[in-house]
């Protein structure tokens, strides 16, 4: 199908009424008991199978979003559905962190053998992204004696006061919740379209990480009292910026002259996203620690922190905790979902994420709207300018994502000016050449405004 067609299945663009009157007095109920948490758009979900979602009124969209990135396996998949039923029937919480039970080790083992070198690490389970951060810097600190951390601008590690105080992609993220984890430090991330220090040379060698040493280590922290550093191998809400290849090896050897823990956080980019079990596989090296959760459940919410071994034995009992974590029904399913990661559906993202991101990158000559198609796997962004200038356009995108909601595409933005791809694993590819006839015509209406 050409990339100005109409899709192949349900209407390029939703009735006038979207979203529906059963939405709309479900938005309106909403708003009287639901704290503000900055919705996309008035989609209200009655039910979804695959990449399929129906909307309280009827209306059929394409899922793109994937629950931000969570749902590997599409909506409903029935092996994992079949796993939650039963072990329903069984038993649902057994407070892992007190008690033991078989779902909450299968799925330990699992995550250990997906692993680089499929041995010697272990596994703690929160119940998010942002919980995982808090253990992993937790036990940074614990095992080094250290107290700083550095992250990056752009990334985004949750909003708990630990993982907040490294997120640095939006400044209302962190308004009015000062003062922040003290001992908390940002760098350049490795941007190469838009690069941080303005280099022009073409054999840049990835010196803005440099800067850390060069500038951080000399004036604001010694590189003695750096616990970690925090890196997304693949910046997530900060644009889903792809660094170079080198940078995540030049950052494992600065860690080690230092004697500083490398903390991979795969919260998005990780489960098979990106073609490969995590994104920093992409580069071969070996993190100290680890932080998962979205991908990580299917649906349901879970987390893990994982680490080396020799480093996590080092928590004395107690040392940290929690109530949910090791839940035999999350747990239960987290295990069929790993089975399936690895059996076939990050073979899939790789397979179909070639195939999305050439079929963007070819809209590139049409729309020069377009500054950049970028990403690995099923996590695929594009970044929308002023081609006059060459800024990020913020409206556009906005615009964009709003529009595509009714042309019957879910897209969510990140960073200043991107829309981002990350559709369930189980994507098709005549089901991503729908995507970009909807995404094309999504452009045309906005331009034509």
């Amino acid at each position: 199908m050409s990339s100005d067609a109409q899709p192949s299945y349900g209407p390029a663009y939703m009735p006038a009424d979207v979203p529906g009157p059963l939405a709309r007095a479900l938005v309106e109920r909403d708003g009287r008991v639901m704290a503000p948490m900055g919705r996309a758009y008035p989609l209200v979900v009655d039910h979804a199978v695959g990449c399929e979602v129906w909307d309280v009124d009827g209306h059929r969209y394409l899922d793109l979003s994937a629950g931000v990135a969570v749902l590997a396996a599409g909506h409903c998949h029935p092996r994992l559905v079949a796993v939650a039923q039963a072990q329903l029937a069984r038993f649902t919480h057994m407070a892992g962190t007190d008690f033991y039970n078989e779902p909450m080790i299968k799925a330990a083992e699992k995550l250990v053998a997906l692993m680089p070198g499929g041995d010697g690490w272990q596994v703690f389970f929160t119940n998010s992204g942002t919980e995982s951060i808090e253990a992993s810097l937790k036990l940074a600190r614990y095992v080094t004696g250290r107290q700083n951390i550095i992250g990056f601008y752009g990334a985004f590690h949750g909003r708990s006061y630990g993982s907040l105080s490294l997120t640095a992609s939006k400044p209302r993220q962190r308004q009015g919740f000062f003062p922040l984890l003290p001992g908390t430090f940002h760098s350049y991330y490795p941007n190469c379209y838009r690069c941080p220090i303005n280099l022009t040379h073409p054999t840049c060698a990835i010196a803005c990480l440099d800067l850390i040493e060069r500038t951080l280590f000399s004036t604001t922290t010694p590189a003695s009292e750096v616990a970690a550093i925090v890196v997304e191998p693949i910046q997530g809400e900060g644009g889903y910026v792809v660094p170079p290849f080198g940078a995540l090896r030049k950052l494992r050897a600065l860690c080690d002259r230092h004697g500083i823990m490398l903390i991979c956080d795969e919260v998005q980019s990780g489960v098979g996203r990106t073609g490969k079990m995590w994104a920093f596989d992409h580069e071969g090296i070996v993190p100290d620690i680890v932080a998962s959760a979205k991908g990580l459940g299917g649906g349901l919410p879970i987390g893990a922190m994982i680490a080396r071994a020799e480093l996590a034995r080092q928590w004395e009992s107690g040392a940290h905790s929690n109530t949910y974590g090791g839940n035999g029904l999350t747990c239960a399913v987290t295990h069929e979902l790993l089975c399936l990661v690895e059996a076939e559906l990050m073979d899939n993202a790789a397979t179909v994420g070639t195939h999305l991101l050439g079929r963007l990158q070819a809209l590139q000559p049409r729309f020069a709207q377009i500054g950049a198609v970028r990403g690995r796997g099923l996590m695929i962004g594009v970044e929308l300018i002023d081609p006059a200038s060459g800024a990020p356009d913020h409206d556009l995108a906005q615009a964009v994502m709003t529009e595509a909601f009714r042309k019957g595409l879910l897209v969510l933005t990140c960073g200043a000016s991107t829309i981002r791809f990350c559709p369930p694993l189980i994507l098709t590819c005549e089901q991503a050449d729908e995507a970009v006839g909807r995404f094309a015509l999504t452009l045309e209406a906005c331009l034509a405004c």
